[in-house]
């Protein structure tokens, strides 16, 4: 097949409509002509073109590894990526489990602390009206008092116009002596 080719090749040059003889030294289209078939010749005499073809089919050959090689990696990054997704739903799911529980910890905390509240007005109300009481109690036990020591001055004052100095001498010596036998 090749030979027909070169073959074809020589007899198609614009040379053979030429009107000079055409197989002469001093035609130039022949002598380009033998030069072009000797260096088809050299090239098939080493073997150029098998070592063409073998470098194209060992090219050929390194690119379809690097296909399959690519696609794996892509198998690969798919099967992780399909991981991290799942992960990251996963993550998801217990954030809003976290949220969720933060929310129900927060109401939580905000009745107790209403509760607390409440009970610590309920405590503070209390205190003060026990502080009122008191306070009630020791304004009557200080009008009583008052009172006492108005009713002793007005008594004693009354007592004093009424009775002459030997009598309150006898009053007082009485008692003395009435102190004096309650406190021993």
């Amino acid at each position: 097949m090749t030979r027909l080719t070169i073959a074809l090749t020589l007899l198609a040059t614009p040379a053979m409509a030429a009107d000079k003889p055409f197989f002469s030294l001093a035609n130039t289209d022949f002598v380009v002509s033998i030069g072009f078939v000797l260096f088809i010749g050299i090239l098939v005499y080493f073997k150029v073109p098998q070592m063409i073809t073998d470098m194209l089919d060992k090219r050929a050959e390194d690119i379809t590894s690097n296909l399959d090689e690519a696609r794996k990696l892509r198998e690969e990054a798919q099967t992780i990526l399909a991981s991290y997704e799942r992960k990251a739903r996963e993550v998801q799911g217990k954030a809003d489990q976290i949220v969720e529980h933060a929310k129900l910890e927060a109401e939580e905390a905000a009745e107790a602390a209403k509760k607390d509240i409440e009970a610590s007005i309920a405590r503070r109300l209390q205190a003060a009206l026990d502080k009122i009481a008191s306070a009630e109690t020791a304004a009557i036990k200080d009008v009583r008092d008052r009172a006492a020591e108005i009713a002793v001055a007005a008594a004693a004052e009354v007592i004093a116009k009424q009775i002459g100095a030997k009598e309150r001498d006898a009053l007082i010596d009485d008692a003395i002596r009435t102190v004096d036998a309650k406190l021993h």
